[in-house]
């Protein structure tokens, strides 16, 4: 694969910071009060959640445009889970919430969403790794 596009960050832990090179992006790091942390900072599950959002989004404007459809009111929220994975180590879990227009409810919808799954890096990344629900609202 030739990259169209390379993002670069460097973070030093759960607890710090997580900077790109462009320092666009510039955010205190730490763990969740759920996890025992003070919860004064983002977690590595919020960021993986806004980008996953953020890119499904875009894959579902790029397929409804495909379908000659308007998804430009549509909303997508990423809820990323961190678990135990039964071995010593952790694991993720994804539920992507889809909010589509009145006019796009239904079986349509369901495909259009289905096929922005197909189109998604994220989800490209992701399949067959770790449990990816698709919910559409």
């Amino acid at each position: 694969m030739s990259a169209l596009y390379t993002a670069i960050a460097t973070a030093n832990g759960r607890e710090g910071r997580a900077v790109t090179n462009d320092g666009l992006l510039d955010v205190t790091l730490a763990p969740p009060k759920e996890l025992g942390g003070t919860g004064a900072g983002t977690n590595p599950e919020q960021l993986f959640a806004a980008g996953y959002a953020a890119c499904f989004a875009s894959a579902l404007g790029l397929v409804a445009k495909r379908m000659e459809r308007d998804v430009s009111q549509a909303s997508v929220t990423a809820e990323v889970g961190l678990g135990s994975n039964g071995q010593g180590g952790f694991a993720l879990s994804v539920t992507l919430r889809v909010e589509l227009p009145d006019e796009l409810q239904g079986e349509s919808g369901r495909a259009l969403v289905e096929a922005a799954h197909q189109v998604c890096p994220y989800s490209n990344a992701t399949r067959g790794n770790i449990p990816v629900e698709l919910v559409v609202e």
